[in-house]
């Protein structure tokens, strides 16, 4: 069992899936212009106007928020550390790399949700990969095909990966049971699923800031500690990401494909650009500027915010805190806290525990909201069917506090592959939408007006897009005392 989930894992991860992710994140950054570095500024002009809501969606904000809960999670404490030590710090500068490029993506495949989202039974707005390659591409079976595969690896094993890290980093911090915290974390996360999406995305928009800003001010401590140390540490980033550090042309070779590889894999598993995730969360928001592609530059902000910021600052801990020793077998969870605590004292291992909690918690049920609009998809309104679904995905979190999930990120890494291929070739089929959406929305933009979807000008959507979801093409008014800036 073991060597077949490896040699799958291996497979994916060695050529294909790596040169899938570049030359799709390539392509978009190419085809849009660039669109990540220069409208990087208009990201956050979207930020200011994104509280709007309505009966049938969330706002953008909401949605951001959503979206980094499942984004930030024990992947960017736990997985930095992982990729530090299986590649190096040169795993770093992949990480970055791949980040950067894959905004792009974000881009595309945000903004294709949000074009063809639908309204379910009870009004409220859904869509995702599954529901553009139903109705954009008219391939259910390719939609049923990633809904599968999101509902494996998000609703069941990631979720239990989360709780086996939040148990652990309890044990380790608190010597609490690992029993204990799989009851509890159990007992929390039905009282928030049960509540729907929309309690789902209220709890994200409350919890995600605040754990976010106080993780990134203790980096920011340690960094400001170590102020001298920064030239050095970013020139073993790059060094070592090109295998400058090591001697031999073999040696070299090896040890950068193993940097690529871990910065990569950790890239796409944190931010999740390209994997068709996020773009769940975006399906969901009312967007404003009232145009699919403002919720692709929401969503590019929230791989920016995830991998250029949080995952930086995990792995600025770790190496400025002189911890991380190649071959130690220190690594995971435990080199993030002895790191921390090398830095700021005795309390840097329980910070690092709570902040597991609060980071994988959040994942935990955003998560679940991403499966359960899926298995929507699939079922459309079966309500036994969720009820038993909720059950099960919390059945998943208790066996992951209290079980050993050796294979399990193996297995994470192989459904989040399987995803990401199928969404990949979806986003590419469907290319020509984007970039005229793009073009579209930038185009209004140096008109100076108010970008605003106008159905009539896409005739070759025609019987795509579901009636009453773009009905008008007039921009509401922006909220009052701001000031929408086109850039």
């Amino acid at each position: 069992m073991d060597a077949m989930v490896n040699f799958i894992n291996d497979l994916l991860w060695g050529s294909l899936l790596v040169y899938m992710l570049l030359g799709a994140g390539a392509y978009f950054t190419i085809r849009l212009g660039f669109i990540q570095f220069r409208h990087f500024n208009h990201m956050f002009t979207v930020l200011k106007h994104s509280r709007s809501s309505s009966a049938a969606g969330i706002s953008s904000f909401q949605a951001l928020c959503t979206s980094l809960a499942a984004r930030v999670g024990a992947g960017n404490l736990v997985g930095v550390a992982i990729a530090l030590y299986l590649g190096g710090p040169g795993a770093i500068f992949w990480m970055w790399l791949i980040a950067l490029i894959s905004m792009s993506t974000a881009f595309a495949e945000s903004s294709l949700a949000q074009l063809y989202k639908v309204t379910d039974e009870e009004g409220n707005y859904r869509g995702g990969p599954a529901y553009y390659m139903e109705r954009g591409l008219g391939l259910r079976w390719m939609g049923a095909l990633f809904a599968v595969f999101l509902i494996v690896a998000f609703g069941l094993i990631f979720n239990a990966v989360q709780a086996n890290t939040i148990s652990l980093a309890m044990q380790v911090a608190f010597d609490i049971p690992t029993w204990v915290s799989g009851i509890i974390l159990s007992l929390l996360a039905g009282l928030i699923v049960f509540g729907g999406l929309r309690t789902i995305a209220r709890f994200a928009e409350l919890i995600v800031p605040v754990m976010a800003l106080a993780y990134l001010l203790i980096a920011l401590i340690v960094v400001v500690m170590n102020l001298g140390q920064i030239p050095g540490i970013l020139l073993l980033i790059v060094k070592s990401a090109f295998g400058l550090e090591q001697a031999g042309g073999g040696v070299v070779g090896y040890a950068m494909t193993q940097a690529l590889i871990n910065g990569i894999k950790r890239g796409l598993f944190s931010n999740e650009a390209g994997m068709g995730s996020a773009a769940n969360a975006a399906a969901l928001a009312v967007p404003y500027p009232p145009h699919p592609a403002s919720q692709g530059y929401i969503q590019m902000l929230g791989v920016f915010i995830d991998t250029l910021v949080i995952c930086t600052s995990t792995a600025a801990i770790i190496l400025l805190s002189g911890q991380f020793e190649p071959g130690s077998g220190v690594t995971g969870i435990e080199l993030t806290q002895r790191a921390l605590t090398h830095e700021v004292g005795a309390w840097g291992s329980p910070f690092i525990a709570i902040a597991i909690l609060f980071f994988a918690f959040t994942s935990i049920v955003a998560n679940y909201a991403y499966a359960e609009n899926n298995l929507v998809f699939l079922e459309h309104e079966n309500t036994a069917g969720l009820f038993t679904f909720r059950l099960f995905a919390l059945g998943m979190v208790m066996f992951g506090a209290i079980g050993k999930i050796d294979t399990m990120w193996t297995m994470a890494y192989i459904s989040m592959g399987l995803m990401a291929m199928i969404n990949l070739v979806a986003i590419l089929l469907l290319s020509g939408v984007v970039i005229k959406l793009a073009k579209d929305y930038n185009g209004q933009r140096k008109l100076g007006l108010i970008p605003s979807f106008d159905v009539a000008k896409y005739p070759e959507l025609r019987g795509q897009l579901e009636e009453g979801i773009w009905p008008d093409s007039r921009p509401p008014e922006p909220p009052k005392s701001r000031h929408f800036e086109p850039l």
